[in-house]
């Protein structure tokens, strides 16, 4: 079965105010998620975000009540950079392959059954 990835923020910390914005987004919690339809495992992150700078390379500022997830998911991976995300992808269907195949197994005991 293909392995899906996906990428979610669980939460956002803020400024509460910064340069005269309401709840300026400073840190990113992330994880990725690779599922193959029996098993799941996943990474966590966090990515810090450094206000100078940051709204000019991402299109300018967005208020936080109108953030989408696509738009913060970028975030992550234009933080990241794909590079890594592609990295994270590998290892994370390596674990899967693992699961799906381990190479020791612990059975009942004869005796148990």
């Amino acid at each position: 079965m293909p392995v899906t990835f996906t990428l979610s923020v669980s939460q956002m910390d803020c400024y509460p105010k910064l340069d005269g914005a309401d709840l300026v987004v400073c840190t990113l919690h992330w994880t990725l998620t690779a599922t193959d339809g029996n098993n799941s495992v996943g990474s966590y992150g966090t990515l810090a975000l450094e206000p100078d700078g940051f709204m000019d390379l991402h299109g300018g500022f967005t208020p936080y009540e109108e953030l989408t997830r696509t738009q913060v998911c970028g975030w992550v991976r234009s933080g990241l950079g794909e590079e890594k995300v592609k990295q994270m992808e590998v290892a994370l269907a390596e674990q899967l392959t693992a699961l799906a195949n381990p190479s020791i197994v612990s059975p009942p005991l004869p005796w148990s059954a």
